[in-house]
């Protein structure tokens, strides 16, 4: 039986991009990695945040158009993305939030504790503290903001899912993702993979009434495939548990098979190959708009219906 690492990305609708700009590199000091478009709809940017590498299981990404409706969380989706600090951060993210006003909670759950917010979409967000000496890479702003070091977003921790069937949302991860189950408290169920970063699966017991997409929820999540081979075998082991998943997808950076667990939540498998330095090298990701071959000749009218934005740097 194949068993993912863990999270590759969770791609999430948003609306205006310089606000949305502002919040995850601004002032959450992610770092912009690449600058796209939806390649079936150009006129969507699509906006990848990470590490300086664009590893796997540091990534955000988000559509962004400033017509997408508002969403409404439910059933069927991603109910809150998980971030982590270095031990003792979250005072440093405490104080960093009430000095831009963003109001946030205090949670605890499984022993941690964890503070929560709204990106101005209003999708929530989690930050919580890495355990004793687990420390992946650093996640910076591409501007090398004023984010200390010690204080930084290192990449997904996990998410929470709401599913309108938790029981067999509960199988997939299990029985055809390969996530140990952990425990439960207080109506969540705790999963785990045998990775790294991205790797802590929450899920809500109780079935939640479906949700809508659009601006402020997530797409989709995708795990975690080393390359092409082990897709094919993804693939294979998706069809005998009774999903069905697409044919691979080209993405440019990576290449996705997706399919819906019985839950509703859409589900990737992406390869971590080719990666994103396939056009840029790590130095200068995200600085300019990057377009597949199929869509270069239309360039200049997909860069004039685009809004612009800039990189701004936030104290």
């Amino acid at each position: 039986m194949l068993k993912t690492a863990g999270i590759h990305h969770i791609t999430a609708y948003a609306q205006d991009v310089q606000s949305s700009v502002d919040f995850y590199a601004g002032l959450l000091g992610l770092r912009l990695i690449k600058q796209t478009v939806h390649f079936e709809a150009p006129d969507v940017y699509h906006l990848y945040f990470g590490n300086e590498f664009g590893q796997p299981g540091t990534i955000l990404s988000l559509l962004c158009r400033e017509d997408f409706p508002a969403g409404r969380l439910g059933g069927g989706q991603v109910g809150v993305i998980v971030f982590m600090v270095p031990a003792g951060g979250l005072l440093f993210w405490r104080q960093r939030l009430k000095k831009y006003k963003i109001d946030f909670m205090e949670t605890r759950r499984f022993g941690r504790d964890y503070v929560r917010f709204t990106d101005l979409s209003g999708m929530l967000i989690d930050l919580v503290e890495l355990e004793a000496g687990a420390v992946p890479a650093a996640v910076r702003s591409t501007a090398q903001g004023p984010i200390p070091e010690a204080y930084a977003i290192r990449g997904i921790d996990g998410v929470l899912l709401f599913s309108r069937k938790p029981d067999q949302t509960a199988d997939v991860l299990e029985l055809v993702l390969g996530l140990l189950y952990k425990g439960s408290e207080e109506g969540i169920a705790r999963y785990e993979t045998h990775g790294g970063l991205g790797s802590r699966i929450d899920l809500s017991i109780e079935p939640i009434p479906a949700g809508t997409a659009g601006a402020g929820v997530v797409q989709h999540l995708a795990w975690c495939t080393s390359d092409a081979s082990e897709q094919i075998l993804w693939q294979e082991q998706l069809k005998e548990s009774g999903l069905d998943p697409t044919p691979a997808i080209n993405m440019e950076y990576y290449k996705t098979v997706r399919f819906r667990e019985p839950g509703g939540i859409l589900f990737q498998m992406a390869t971590e190959v080719p990666g994103f330095q396939t056009d840029e090298t790590a130095g200068e990701l995200g600085r300019e708009l990057m377009l597949p071959d199929k869509l270069e000749m239309q360039r200049s009218s997909i860069e004039r219906r685009l809004p612009e934005f800039q990189l701004r740097e936030f104290s």
